[in-house]
């Protein structure tokens, strides 16, 4: 074989192995939880954020960066497990001194994303050692301004508000293209058992009290709400036994200005009525007896104890039968 023939067959496998290069990076794919920045001869692009296929020229003339926009956890003075699980702790990195120089263990969770895939991948070399540390920084900076009471009790979400405040701070100076969503104390507690289970005994006691004075508020509202009810429910039924009483006078009032005008026109007949009226409203059982001027008691017709005895419709078959 000629050198010739050697040379032509050499120059077409490297042709051929560079057009392999060109077909097989010139173009990715970004998904839709993924963002991307296209470098060319080592100059980043603007990110490009729109999933789906996209070309470019082949490497080494241009690359690519994928980087996911989902949201990142940042584990501080522990190392976690896919399952959930502790698989490591430092105490040596969580041991922190308060305001009032007493030392515990702090550990906590960090909540991130990227928002500049440009920036995270250019403005620093290693920007999660670079986070780890303004974390350790902050969370210190806040602790050793802290009493102990409030960092093992109620002065927690305080503590990692003003953590994540401070690490927001930090990150934006150092511009590295991150965003600090929140931060989480997993666990502060103190290195001596003895005075770990003192403070557990004290946490419990401001638990109980807490659930306590709850429990008497709820009592006290329940309380209140069943006496406003009472009340309107008596000041209703005063309202209307009022408005009935009124009614009722009225009316008294009207029935008497009648029957008064009535006497005054009928003054013997009237007297007789009322007295009548008022001895079968008190006596309405009574029995009748009609007397002579001599005292004696004269035969009458008991005409009440035959309306007792015959029905209504015998008396009026007899009726009947008698006009026929």
């Amino acid at each position: 074989m000629s050198v010739k023939r050697v040379v032509t067959i050499t120059g077409m496998v490297f042709i051929g192995i560079l057009l392999l290069i060109a077909a097989f990076t010139s173009w990715y794919t970004v998904e839709e939880s993924e963002q991307s920045v296209l470098v060319t001869f080592g100059v980043a692009g603007e990110p490009n954020i729109e999933p789906g296929l996209h070309f470019k020229l082949p490497w080494p003339l241009q690359k690519v960066e994928i980087l996911s926009k989902e949201t990142y956890s940042l584990q501080f003075g522990y190392k976690q497990n896919p399952d959930g699980s502790i698989d490591e702790t430092y105490p040596e990195e969580t041991k922190m001194i308060t305001g009032d120089e007493n030392i515990v263990l702090t550990d906590l969770v960090v909540q991130w994303k990227i928002v500049d895939p440009k920036k995270y991948l250019f403005n620093a070399e290693s920007p999660r050692e670079l986070l780890h540390d303004a974390t350790s920084a902050s969370i210190r900076s806040i602790i050793g301004s802290s009493t102990i009471d409030d960092a093992l009790t109620s002065g927690k979400a305080e503590i990692e508000v003003q953590t994540r405040d401070l690490l927001a701070t930090l990150i934006e100076k150092y511009d590295i293209g991150i965003s600090v969503l929140s931060v989480k104390l997993q666990d502060v507690e103190l290195p001596n058992q003895e005075v770990r289970a003192a403070f557990t005994a004290v946490t419990d006691a401001q638990e109980t009290k807490s659930t306590k004075t709850n429990q008497a508020g709820k009592y006290k509202n329940q309380r209140e709400s069943e006496a406003i009810g009472e009340v309107k429910a008596i000041l209703e039924k005063a309202e209307g036994e009022k408005i009935a009483r009124i009614e009722q006078a009225r009316g008294d009032v009207a029935v008497f200005n009648k029957l008064y005008e009535e006497y005054r026109n009928h003054k013997e007949i009237t007297r007789q009525r009322l007295v009548v009226e008022t001895l079968e409203q008190i006596l309405p059982n009574a029995q009748i007896y009609i007397m002579n001027d001599s005292g004696e008691t004269m035969k009458y017709l008991p005409l009440g104890q035959m309306q007792q005895v015959v029905p209504p419709a015998a008396s009026n078959d007899q009726s009947e039968g008698g006009g026929n």
